[in-house]
């Protein structure tokens, strides 16, 4: 069967990615994955990888087929695991249950990556991969996390819809819903850290915790060259909560740098003009594995500008403000003309309240593009 698989295996496969989905903000750093099982056309079992730790998909959805997994396919959104963790090696599993053909849309990249599917066809199963573009987005992440050199990094911005991100007063408080606030808790919950300039911090003093739903998160992160963020701000007075850090140039002003660490904020200097890339460097050395961007322009431009953005999240508001020039969401160089924009894929879009949420990869910046993923 060719790559790109019938109707029903597609269709299967996305519910197994429907299913993947549901372990954001329980399974990290482990990968979302998803599984289902197939009889003579029925789903039998399917499940999902809950929480991490927990059980592995392909083994909840055995559970849950029973005898019935005997001469069955099982979808799977991630390569069946070869290596022995926390959990027995789910090509073990699949093998002893019976199940006769695997369609798998992503290959493992771990130390034992391709172990499952060799295990599986030389126990005599039909094994089949399946290009699929939902299943692969899932996945990029984790593959970041294991490789990368840097975060894998997520750009989110709440704008107008006339591509506002504040007044001309400065206010950018609340630019969307409630619904879309929700989501971007959600978000922040899954990340390990997120970051903001200097500037936002002023401009707003945001607390940026993930308010309202169980968090990972490890640190709130600010960019601040000149070392301008208050001892008073919300961040720093809140970082026995949430950790703090500050990442500025490595001479800046001792005194400044221990009044906030006497504030119990973590300050990170850096030699030369702080640049993006070897922050990031830096930032992945301190075990942040995903990162949330939710600063303005400036930092926004210096992101796209290094080529270091994986995803983008636009929270779009049904409201138009006029003027304010120059208040967009992205700053830096950009193109001279239209023909140099920057196109997103794999694109989807959502409802949010009155608010639509719009998602993509940058079709020639990020991990999974450098990576060269299927």
């Amino acid at each position: 069967m060719s790559a790109t698989g019938s109707a029903f295996d597609r269709t299967m496969m996305a519910r197994a990615v429907e299913l993947a989905a549901r372990g954001r903000g329980a399974v990290e750093p482990n990968p979302y994955v998803g599984c289902v099982i197939v009889r003579e056309g029925h789903i039998v079992g399917e499940g999902a990888h809950a929480g991490y730790g927990g059980k592995h998909a392909e083994v909840v959805a055995l559970e849950r087929a029973g005898a019935a997994a005997r001469g069955a396919t099982a979808y799977v959104t991630l390569e069946p695991c070869h290596h022995r963790g926390k959990r027995p090696p789910c090509d073990v599993e699949l093998i002893k249950a019976g199940v006769r053909r695997v369609v798998v849309a992503c290959r493992d990249r771990n130390p034992a990556a391709g172990g499952g599917i060799r295990a599986l066809r030389d126990a005599g199963r039909g094994v089949e991969t399946l290009a699929h573009a939902p299943a692969r987005q899932l996945v990029v992440p984790f593959f970041a996390h294991l490789d990368g050199d840097r975060p894998f990094v997520v750009a989110k911005w709440a704008m107008t819809a006339d591509g506002r991100i504040a007044t001309g007063t400065g206010d950018s408080k609340y630019v969307t819903g409630e619904a879309a606030r929700r989501r971007v808790h959600r978000e922040r919950a899954r990340c390990d850290a997120i970051l903001v300039g200097s500037g936002t911090v002023l401009a707003d003093d945001p607390d940026l915790r993930a308010r309202g739903v169980r968090s990972r998160m490890r640190a709130r992160i600010v960019l601040d060259r000149r070392l301008r963020t208050p001892v008073d701000a919300t961040v720093v007075r809140t970082s026995d909560r949430v950790e703090t850090w500050i990442v500025t140039r490595h001479d800046a002003p001792a005194t400044r740098v221990r009044r906030l660490e006497a504030a119990g904020v973590r300050v990170i200097g850096l030699r030369g003009r702080v640049g993006v890339p070897a922050m990031l460097r830096r930032l992945r050395r301190e075990g942040i594995g995903r990162l949330l961007v939710e600063g303005g322009s400036d930092v926004h431009g210096a992101f796209f500008d290094a080529k270091a953005v994986d995803r983008v999240q636009v929270h779009i508001a049904p409201r138009i403000l006029g003027g304010a020039d120059g208040l967009g969401p992205i700053g830096g160089t950009g193109p001279a003309a239209m023909a140099g924009a920057l196109p997103l894929v794999g694109v989807v879009t959502r409802r949010a309240g009155s608010d639509v949420v719009l998602e993509g990869e940058p079709a020639t910046t990020g991990w999974g593009v450098r990576a060269g993923l299927p």
